[in-house]
């Protein structure tokens, strides 16, 4: 009585908590300063995108208060409707004036008044289903036929319906999960090794298989073979960042999102944040996602039980990934993936299901042992 008691009394994990609120405060402003610009020229109202994005943060503060009240515990009860929820709204992408296409990719589902971005709501879905059936066959997952072969091919489905989209990266961050998961549920390491040969030439071959995958590889090689097609985009960002030097020129005084930079406001408001507030701007970002990072492993492996553990790991790694992938194809460091900075792109789906994993997080993290 006195351990439960003890449990149901710790206080959610403040420092989780106050990165994330700063990264929604910087998301805020950045999404101001790099959008409204463009915002005049499409819609003749400088704060469009920010008076949405507004309405997104409330929306995600919302549901993130709601889910740190909701133990984490009974999240199980969605694991396998979840799923099968997932694969429905997957499908629905493919049936025309339903799926909305946009960027070459069909990702969005039309919800009349509004578009809903389905992967957001997967990734976060096969998460918790993964928590919840690695726990239930902890016991099997010595054996590859009873324990591993399940997960990996429900997970397969997915990533098959996925990769019809096409979203190549949202494909390598589930992959990535799958492995993480099974590594801390106690795979045998000869399967995880197993898995990892067999994902590596599938990815290359996904790559080679699509001239666009292929161009954007030789654009981050070398982006001034191309500048006015497959290198324009990572040349911008790269000017981006030369011009902000050390401090920066400024908020709100930056030059490539005057229609140089593409998506500014989305996929590379990273590239704004380093034009406007420099080196140290940047350096501020990465350091906050690297300690939620770490705070977030620090409260799966606190967590009371292996579905804790597995779910908050999970999580952790879909929000860093997605980071760390962004911050580094803006940066040149790996090809461009079309993947939203967590917190700070502009972006209702992406941004509300952020907010609920911090939310499960905050959760997990009060019934510390």
């Amino acid at each position: 009585m006195e351990a439960a008691f003890k449990k149901e009394t710790n206080t959610p994990d403040i420092i989780l908590l106050l990165v994330t609120l700063v990264l929604v405060t910087v998301g805020a402003a950045m999404i101001y300063s790099s959008s409204s610009i463009l915002a005049m020229e499409k819609f003749k109202d400088g704060q469009f995108f920010i008076k949405k994005h507004l309405f997104f943060v409330f929306a995600g503060l919302v549901t993130m208060i709601v889910m740190t009240k909701v133990p984490y515990e009974h999240l199980k009860k969605v694991a396998y409707p979840g799923v099968i929820v997932s694969i429905v709204l997957l499908l629905l992408l493919f049936i025309p004036h339903v799926g909305v296409r946009r960027g070459g990719a069909t990702r969005w589902l039309n919800m009349g008044v509004f578009t809903f971005q389905v992967t957001e709501l997967v990734k976060v879905a096969m998460v918790v289903f993964l928590a919840h059936l690695l726990t239930r066959k902890v016991h099997h997952l010595k054996k590859f036929s009873r324990g591993v072969a399940v997960p990996l091919s429900v997970t397969a489905v997915i990533m098959g319906l996925i990769i019809f989209q096409p979203d190549f990266g949202t494909v390598v961050i589930i992959a990535s999960i799958l492995l993480l998961m099974l590594s801390l549920a106690g795979t045998r390491i000869t399967h995880l090794l197993f898995l990892g040969a067999a994902f590596i030439p599938a990815a290359i071959w996904l790559i080679l298989h699509k001239s666009y995958r292929l161009a954007r590889l030789t654009a981050f090689l070398d982006p001034w073979k191309d500048p006015d097609k497959t290198g324009f985009q990572l040349i911008q960002s790269l000017i981006s960042f030369g011009s902000g030097g050390v401090f920066g020129q400024g908020l709100g005084d930056g030059m490539q999102k005057l229609f140089y930079l593409p998506e500014p406001h989305t996929d590379f408001i990273l590239a704004v944040i380093a034009e406007e507030s420099g080196f140290v701007g940047v350096t501020i970002v990465i350091v906050l996602f690297i300690v939620f990072l770490l705070r977030g492993f620090m409260i799966a492996f606190r967590a009371p039980d292996l579905f804790g553990t597995l779910l908050a790991a999970g999580l952790t790694m879909l929000i860093a990934m997605q980071a760390f992938i962004n911050i580094a194809g803006v940066m040149g460091l790996i090809p461009l993936k079309g993947l939203a900075l967590p917190f700070l792109s502009y972006g209702g789906t992406s941004f509300v299901m952020s907010m609920l994993s911090v939310g499960i997080l905050l959760n997990i993290s009060t019934q510390r042992t």
